[in-house]
């Protein structure tokens, strides 16, 4: 399934406390059926971990990490040594974000143009086809600048694991599923083992910026202003659902403080507050002439200390196709998320009123129905997993409706030349 000509691609793989589940991740690569390919691995964690005791396991579990992948044969590896005593990360800069960083870069420094780089991390498995999907989509869409690869995680043997996976995917699949419903363009869920970018795009945009974590959120955000995104594969990626704080947020640490009771970092915000944005976007072309107050422009000006947040976008556009992109630009995914979290803490909005009242709204009584959530009340903390496992295989689908053969752009967005 692979020729000369065909695109190159440049798995991008961080590694910290994985020896366990690596080999694993290792026999997905290595069945795949496009073996045109090179694999990036940076085995990292602090320097001044091998003085902390509590920490010295991590560091004696990469040493493990780097000697499995020395002695592994038939795959093409370059391992970036950030683990061992001396080549530890040093001072702020360290995580999951720079070492995505050292490894795409590193990428694209010997990667040609059109070559593609696949993003993992090292609790995934995907099928044989997986490698060749991405190649595939990227040549159905030689314009398209990332893609956001579906995901789902699996189901695991540990019941209260399950439970907080399944709690935080129907969060992940909730927040999707309105800004689907409201044509955000910032629909994309960011997972760093779920993205795909080709090197011409990573180059246009100064590459990805370094955090801590939310690089990946970033990182697709910064892509996204760019260029058109790919929302579907046929081809899913299966991350592990694990209590981790590997990361300071995100899966891992959502689960932990979810398994403790605790989903305030998480809600499922109310489709009113959705429907605000919604309400703002469609003023977006009338803002050429002149603001309009709404519920969005008023925490602008708030929270971004600016009588007009849209003043300096006027006059810097030609025409209004040119000043709605830069309206989308700025109110972004993450300015979209400020506001969630804001009408939240104005409007405390119970998760269980919330999802009612979108699957009432989005699919009237049956979609209560068929999940069996009536109007007597339910809790999605003591939900079973029977239940919850239907609930989030129905976001999953309504979600995958909306994704399948969808490359939107940006209002007034042209393609960029690659």
């Amino acid at each position: 399934m692979s020729n000369p000509a065909s695109p190159f691609l440049y798995i991008a793989l961080p590694v910290i406390d994985e020896f366990e589940l690596l080999p694993r991740l290792i026999d997905c690569i290595s069945v795949q059926k496009y073996q045109h390919f090179k694999v990036f691995v940076c085995i990292n964690q602090p320097d001044k971990w091998w003085e902390q005791a509590e920490r010295r396991k991590i560091c004696e579990n990469n040493l493990q990490t780097v000697e499995y992948l020395n002695a592994v044969a038939g795959i093409d590896l370059v391992i970036i040594d950030k683990c061992t005593p001396g080549n530890g990360w040093k001072g702020r800069k360290h995580g999951v974000g720079w070492a995505r960083k050292v490894l795409m870069d590193a990428i694209s420094e010997v990667a040609d143009e059109k070559d593609l780089i696949v993003s993992l991390d090292a609790d995934v498995t995907f099928s044989p086809e997986y490698f060749f999907s991405v190649v595939q989509k990227f040549s159905q869409h030689p314009d398209a600048v990332a893609m956001a690869v579906p995901y789902f995680h699996k189901p695991v043997s540990d019941p209260a694991a399950y439970h907080s996976i399944l709690r935080y995917e129907i969060y992940m699949r909730y927040y999707s599923l309105n800004l689907w419903r409201i044509a955000s363009p910032y629909t994309f869920t960011a997972l760093g083992s779920a993205i795909a970018c080709p090197i011409w795009a990573y180059r246009a945009i100064g590459g990805i910026t370094p955090k801590m974590s939310g690089e990946d959120f970033y990182f697709l955000q910064k892509l996204r202003k760019f260029g058109k995104m790919i929302f579907w594969n046929e081809e899913k990626v299966y991350p592990e659902a694990r209590f981790s704080s590997r990361v300071y947020f995100g899966t891992g640490p959502a689960m932990i403080k979810g398994n403790d009771g605790d989903w305030t970092g998480y809600p499922l915000y109310s489709i009113r507050f959705f429907n605000e944005i919604s309400e703002t976007y469609q003023l977006f072309p009338l803002f050429f002439q002149k603001t309009h107050t709404t519920m969005v422009t008023d925490f602008l000006r708030n929270h971004l200390k600016e009588d007009d947040p849209f003043q300096q976008l006027r006059e810097n556009a030609r025409e209004i196709n040119q000043f709605v992109r830069a309206c989308h630009e700025k109110f972004d995914g993450l300015r979209i998320l400020q506001y969630l979290k804001f009408r939240q803490t104005q409007e405390p909005q119970k998760d269980e009123d919330c999802l009612r009242e979108y699957l009432f709204q989005s699919f009237g009584k049956k979609g209560l129905q068929i999940l069996g959530i009536d109007d007597n009340g339910f809790s999605l903390e003591s939900m079973n997993l029977e239940r919850l496992e239907k609930i989030r295989r129905f976001l999953t689908e309504q979600e995958e409706s909306y994704q399948v053969n969808s490359i939107p752009s940006l209002p007034g967005q042209q393609p960029p030349v690659s």
